[in-house]
């Protein structure tokens, strides 16, 4: 479904009727002039802001929040400017209490991947106007410890965004993607949860942008708040919200479908002797902090690679061999690096995710946690099923049938023999 109507629109739309009526509202207000709308806007927050005021002074019955929580995560790590972006987007609209529990470093493409039988180190760290915490574990570490009860005062929270994130996260890159799995992670605590990423691009994008996505997804955010406060927001899927590489000149929501859209991934051989050139680096992150970073890694990867070769290059086993002579086995060991290279995504439908960020629109993708089949494929795989079904007992009922026919040949012999 477009934000604004369109011929191409799903026949079917997921969404609640409440949540559409608010994002067409949203999408109302910004055809208004800029003027027009700074002013309504500026006097909505005054109006609210004394009922919030008052909200949150007010002591809380039965020991509920004045407001609504809203855990963030973010699979770019504590300090990335996305996450910054969207707290600061969220304290300063007042609408919940934002909490966060985020790794401690970028944690990409590790899928739904969790820490067992390790210890995990939670941390307090500031951030203004929000309770946050870094984690020394994956993304959906912090989702399951923040949810657990163990680290919040809090039994579970209203809603749980994972963003903003790097890079678009459409199609199947879903099933790498350490931030749909946050998101995923949520959903099966029973949780809403919220998906946000933006499609980053070398050279072009800043990470001022980050601010304008923020502020592009807020209305989305606060529509889906106010169902989840009324008992209407819909359940059984999260939202996978793509944000177009210029967020501050998107042309509006718009549903869509996940489409089939697979990133390729290159593997390069890395020397041991020294670490790769720092060109590589460049291109897989956007900050100079995590590009050193990265290059510290693998100087002491490499170091320790020289380290274990050296130690271990040639190593003797024992030969059980008549000649009782020593067999001896060379140990190699290689360094490999994997990244995803674009590829051409050709004849792309106009309704899947990847085509409407390309179009410049931000992609709402609702997913099933447990990759829900398509509907049509129902009867066919029935059909095989029982086939399938039919011919396994059809090779059981074989062999019972030949043992039959030999007892009756075996009771047709008896009398004669008599």
């Amino acid at each position: 479904m477009e934000s604004t109507s369109g011929e191409d629109a799903p026949k079917r739309n997921p969404l609640p009727a409440a949540l559409v009526s608010n994002l067409q509202s949203v999408l109302a207000a910004r055809r208004t002039p800029a003027a027009e709308v700074s002013t309504a806007a500026a006097a909505g927050e005054a109006e609210a802001s004394a009922p919030e005021a008052e909200a949150s002074d007010a002591p809380a019955g039965d020991g509920a929040p004045a407001r609504p929580i809203v855990l963030l995560t973010c699979a770019g790590g504590i300090r990335s400017a996305g996450l910054a972006a969207l707290v600061d987007a969220l304290v300063a609209g007042g609408r919940c209490d934002v909490h966060v529990c985020a790794p401690e470093s970028d944690k990409p493409a590790c899928g739904h991947s969790i820490t067992i039988r390790e210890t995990i180190t939670a941390t307090s760290v500031d951030f203004t106007g929000a309770k946050a915490f870094e984690i020394s574990g994956t993304p959906v570490d912090c989702v399951s410890l923040a949810l657990s009860g163990r680290l919040f005062p809090w039994s579970s929270p209203a809603l749980v965004i994972s963003g903003i994130n790097t890079r678009p996260n459409c199609g199947y890159e879903m099933f790498h993607s350490s931030a749909i799995a946050a998101a995923r992670e949520a959903l099966v605590y029973g949780v809403p949860s919220i998906a946000i990423s933006l499609n980053w691009k070398k050279d072009e994008t800043k990470d001022s942008d980050f601010k304008d996505a923020a502020q592009a997804c807020l209305p989305l955010i606060n529509a889906a708040l106010d169902d989840i406060v009324k008992g209407t927001f819909f359940r059984g899927c999260l939202l996978n919200i793509g944000v177009p590489s210029a967020p501050s000149a998107n042309k509006g929501f718009k549903l869509t479908k996940q489409s089939g859209y697979s990133p390729a991934q290159n593997w390069q051989a890395v020397s041991a002797s020294r670490p790769s050139s720092a060109t590589h680096f460049m291109g897989m992150h956007q900050s100079l902090g995590i590009q050193l970073a990265q290059l510290g890694k693998d100087a002491s990867a490499a170091g320790a690679a020289r380290r274990v070769s050296a130690q271990r290059k040639m190593v003797e086993v024992e030969s059980v061999a008549a000649a009782g002579k020593q067999e001896i086995r060379e140990v190699v060991k290689k360094l490999f690096r994997a990244e995803f290279v674009e590829k051409r995504h050709e004849d792309l439908d106009e309704d899947v995710d990847l085509r409407a960020l390309e179009n410049g629109f931000i992609s709402v993708t609702p997913l099933n946690v447990h990759g829900q089949v398509e509907p049509e494929m129902g009867p066919p795989a029935s059909d095989w099923l029982s086939a399938a079904v039919s011919l396994d007992k059809e090779k059981d009922a074989a062999p019972a049938a030949a043992d039959q026919q030999d007892v009756a040949a075996e009771e047709k012999e008896a009398p004669l023999a008599a």
